[in-house]
């Protein structure tokens, strides 16, 4: 195993982790992936907002481990999930930092979405 950077959010690159008071509803060929009143909102630096989306408000039946990986320094090292519904388009399509580092240990046990990789991810009151 290779020693990795940990990195600490600052000034010079921001991440905040906020509850989202509003319903989060990933839907992908007409069903419903995720449905949840208790995302959170990850803002990182310059990046658009990702809704972390618990795990028990995720229909894990529809989604299937992948080997693919990847690693964030503010993060930790992600592990992905495709939506086989979703045909190639949906390929690795989901993430999750299981062991998310101090900063960021809210979202552990919460699963993000690639918005182009789904129908919709959407905001409701």
């Amino acid at each position: 195993m290779t020693d990795r950077p940990i990195r600490i959010p600052g000034p010079d690159h921001p991440i905040t982790v906020t509850p989202n008071p509003r319903r989060v509803v990933v839907t992908l060929g007409g069903r419903t992936i995720a449905d949840s009143r208790d995302a959170l909102t990850l803002r990182e630096a310059s990046y658009p907002p990702v809704q972390y989306i618990p795990r028990k408000d995720v229909d894990m039946a529809q989604l299937a481990r992948t080997d693919h990986a990847s690693y964030c320094p503010y993060k930790g090292e992600a592990s992905y999930y495709s939506l086989p519904s979703g045909g190639e388009r949906s390929v690795n399509a989901v993430w999750t930092y299981e062991s998310a580092y101090p900063s960021v240990a809210a979202i552990k046990d919460h699963l993000a979405f690639y918005p182009d990789r789904v129908d919709a991810i959407e905001e409701r009151d």
